[in-house]
């Protein structure tokens, strides 16, 4: 009786004691049963919170194309097959393990610097900058592949030894991070620089690296901006400038951000309806269905229609941080980390650059802006946190 009050004994119809793996082999349709048991979406390697707010934020995404594009219905359907593209990838990454995105990241970061090398020379030019390499049929921008190569690689790198990361290991990371963003600032491409460096950075934060190094790394980079102000094109510093003082040159290069500010202003609380905005649908608006969308949100549906996408993000990037937090080992958990903070910063950047809090440097709103290789690249990146969420079981460093 003692053994059964226990809890790890169970009694069957006719008084016999029977431990509770022995009994469950006993009884009819127990395999069955237990089987049923483990749910079936379990098998599809996918998050369904991840998927319900990711597929919430694409459809709301559509709603707002159509009107920012000026009810140009091609922009919908293209976004829409990107978008359908980058869930099948998703849907493909999720089944991997996470030890084979370990395994394979030296060679993809091998890879990711050769694109890049051959965009410098063989790559097409679009808008004065050098930034896709065409293919029959469509092109692609190898500079978002390294959004997740680079994070990748450091991490595979950095949890080879035991952490935090030793002041050798620091450097090498940060070799290794300088130079895709080099190459990419050549294109040149201020924001996705910006971005590749930060989910780097944000791989060595995570790993536990002692705070002497982070103020090291700080000086050495403010020692370093005005070598970095030499390298800039003559139009970022212009970007810069204007960022500074939008009003120095309103019908020039100050135009977008008081447009977009304007609209913003104008939408109020509640917005003057869908597709009844005046700045975005008279054309004043400048980029209005790529980088400055959410200006078209604020003029449409007001400061609640930013709320409530900016709710939807939170989300996201809470459930990603919360992956991370989860993953069982410390490659997963840096990537996971790395991943979703970056996402975070899509957000941050492009939110600061249309309300003039930021500088022009020509990053997307997620999932919202009209793209093509950045809406698969995101997903592609929701596609690696799916893995690590679904496979828990690898050894703890």
């Amino acid at each position: 009786m003692d053994a059964w009050l226990s809890g790890n004994y169970t009694l069957d119809d006719e008084g016999e004691m029977h431990e509770h793996r022995d009994f469950q082999r006993t009884m009819p349709g127990a395999k069955a049963h237990f089987q049923r048991s483990k749910s079936l979406w379990s098998y599809t390697c996918l998050d369904a919170w991840m998927l319900l707010l990711l597929c919430v934020l694409c459809g709301f995404g559509l709603y707002v194309l159509y009107s920012a594009s000026g009810q140009d219905i091609t922009y919908v359907e293209r976004q829409a097959v990107r978008m359908g593209a980058g869930f099948l990838l998703m849907i493909f990454l999720a089944q991997i393990n996470p030890k084979v995105f370990m395994r394979v990241a030296p060679w993809l970061y091998v890879a990711g610097v050769a694109l890049l090398v051959a965009v410098l020379l063989f790559g097409v030019q679009a808008k004065g900058a050098q930034r896709w390499i065409a293919l029959p049929g469509f092109r692609f921008q190898p500079s978002e592949l390294m959004k997740l190569v680079l994070p990748m690689t450091l991490a595979a790198y950095i949890v080879r030894q035991s952490l935090p990361p030793t002041l050798v290991r620091l450097l090498v990371s940060l070799v290794l991070l300088a130079v895709p963003m080099l190459l990419i600032m050549k294109q040149p491409d201020l924001g996705t620089s910006f971005l590749i460096a930060a989910s780097g950075i944000f791989v060595i934060l995570l790993s536990g690296v002692y705070w002497r190094y982070v103020f090291l790394a700080l000086g050495a980079a403010g020692a370093a901006l005005p070598v970095l102000w030499s390298f800039m094109k003559e139009y970022q510093k212009q970007r810069v400038m204007t960022f500074i003082n939008p009003e120095s040159d309103p019908l020039g290069a100050g135009w977008n951000i008081i447009q977009s500010k304007t609209a913003i202003g104008s939408g109020g609380l509640s917005g003057k309806g869908w597709m009844q905005g005046t700045q975005s649908q008279l054309n004043f608006l400048p980029e209005s269905h790529t980088d400055f969308i959410i200006a078209v949100i604020g003029e449409e549906l007001g400061m609640r229609g930013i709320v409530v996408l900016m709710c939807i993000y939170l989300l996201i990037i809470l459930r990603g941080l919360l992956i991370a937090v989860r993953a069982q080992d410390s490659f997963s958990r840096l990537l996971a980390g790395s991943i979703t903070l970056t996402f975070f910063i899509y957000v941050l950047v492009n939110v600061g650059m249309v309300t003039g809090l930021m500088p022009v440097v020509g990053v997307p709103l997620p999932m919202v802006s009209y793209g093509g290789t950045s809406i698969v690249t995101l997903m592609a990146g929701f596609g690696i946190l799916m893995s690590i969420y679904s496979h828990p079981q690898l050894r703890r460093h």
